[in-house]
C-alpha cells in the first residue's frame, strides 16, 4: 500500500463586519450515498475545500470529502470508491500540493472538471526542509514546488471562493445564480475576517510566531509575521537533537513567549522545545480538518486562531 505524505476580541468596526461569520458546515455525503435529483456532486479533497464547496454550492450540491474528519490529510491514501466518486462527479475541488494522491486521481479521471485552488492565487515559495525532513518525506516535496497551505490567508480563501462560483455556475447552469450569490457573500465573510485579522496584528510586540509545522506560510506573508518551524511542510517530520538545539537557541533570541502546538498532529516535540525553552504553549490551528461532530467551522476556527495570536505577540 502506497503512504502518500506532505472570546475574540474585535477592535472597532470589526464586530459588525464578523457578526454571523460562523455559519457551520453541514454534513457531507457519505461516499457512496446517491446524488439526490437537481444536486451536483461535488469532491473536495479535505476540509478547506469541503467547507468552501457547501458554503458556495449550498443546497445546489452534494459534497463529498476524501480526508475523513479528523484525519490529518497529507497521509491521505484513496480507495477505489474515492477515485470513483472522483470520476463521477460534477466538479472536484482541491489544492495541489497537499495530497499526491489526489493529484494524481484528479489528472487521471477529472480532466476538465477540476478546480485548483492553488492555480487561482500567487503562491509562496515552499519553506526550506532540513536534513530531517528531506528523510522522512522527500516524495512529497518533490510533488511541490510551493507552499500549498493557502487557506491559511482568508483573502486568497476569498479569491478561490469566487472562482469556485463561476466554476458551479458554468457546470449547473440551472443554479447559476445562486452559485455566484453564495460566492459573493463567502468573499464578502473572507473579507471581513481578513481585516479583522490586519487590525488585530497590526500593532504587536513581536512578529515571529514559533510553530509545530510550516503551515503558517500564508498567514505570516499577509499580515505581517515571520513563521519559525519546528517541523517543515509535513507535521510527521521531527527535528533532530541539533535542530532542537538551534530552535531552542532561537526562540530564546527572538524573545518569544510561545511554541505553538496544533490539532490533528502530536504536539510532543513542540511542548519538548516549549520546555527547553522555558515559555510556554498554546494551539494555533492550521483548520486541516475538524474532529468529528465537532461545532466548530473554518470562520469559528480562524477566528480562535487570531485569539490566540493576539495575546502571544502582545498585540494591542
Amino acid at each position: 500500500m502506497l503512504r502518500f505524505r506532505h472570546p475574540l476580541r474585535l477592535l472597532p468596526g470589526a464586530a459588525l463586519a464578523l457578526a454571523g461569520l460562523a455559519a457551520g458546515l453541514t454534513a457531507c455525503a457519505d461516499a457512496d450515498a446517491d446524488v439526490p435529483a437537481g444536486k451536483t456532486a461535488v469532491v473536495a479533497s479535505f476540509y478547506p475545500m469541503a467547507w468552501l464547496a457547501e458554503k458556495v454550492g449550498g443546497d445546489d450540491v452534494l459534497v463529498r470529502t476524501l480526508t475523513r474528519p479528523g484525519t490529518e490529510p497529507h497521509d491521505l491514501e484513496l480507495t477505489a470508491r474515492q477515485v470513483a466518486n472522483i470520476e463521477d462527479a460534477g466538479l472536484a475541488v482541491y489544492v495541489g500540493g497537499v495530497q499526491p494522491a489526489v493529484d494524481e486521481a484528479v489528472r487521471e479521471h477529472a480532466k476538465g472538471r477540476s478546480l485548483d485552488a492553488a492555480a487561482l492565487v500567487r503562491t509562496l515559495p515552499p519553506p526550506g526542509e532540513t536534513d530531517d525532513e528531506e528523510a522522512h518525506d522527500g516524495v512529497h516535496h518533490r510533488e511541490a514546488s510551493y507552499d500549498p497551505h493557502l487557506w491559511l490567508d482568508p483573502s486568497r480563501m476569498a479569491a478561490v471562493a469566487t472562482a469556485l462560483g463561476e466554476r458551479l455556475a458554468a457546470a449547473d447552469s440551472g443554479h447559476a445564480a445562486g452559485h455566484r450569490r453564495r460566492a459573493a457573500a463567502t468573499a464578502a465573510e473572507l473579507t471581513a475576517l481578513d481585516r479583522a485579522f490586519h487590525d488585530g496584528l497590526k500593532t504587536c510586540a513581536r512578529r515571529d510566531i514559533v510553530t509545530a509545522h510550516a503551515a503558517f506560510g500564508y498567514l505570516a506573508d499577509r499580515y505581517g509575521l515571520r513563521q519559525i518551524p519546528v517541523a517543515g511542510v509535513d507535521p510527521s517530520g521531527g527535528p533532530s537533537p541539533k535542530r532542537l538545539a538551534e530552535l531552542t537557541r532561537l526562540v530564546s533570541a527572538t524573545g518569544a513567549t510561545t511554541v505553538f502546538t496544533e490539532t490533528l498532529t502530536s504536539p510532543k516535540v513542540a511542548e519538548a522545545l516549549a520546555r527547553e525553552a522555558g515559555v510556554r504553549t498554546a494551539v494555533l490551528d492550521p483548520v486541516e480538518g475538524v474532529e468529528a461532530g465537532s461545532s466548530d467551522d473554518y470562520m469559528t476556527i480562524m477566528q480562535r486562531n487570531l485569539r490566540t495570536l493576539r495575546p502571544a505577540l502582545e498585540c494591542s
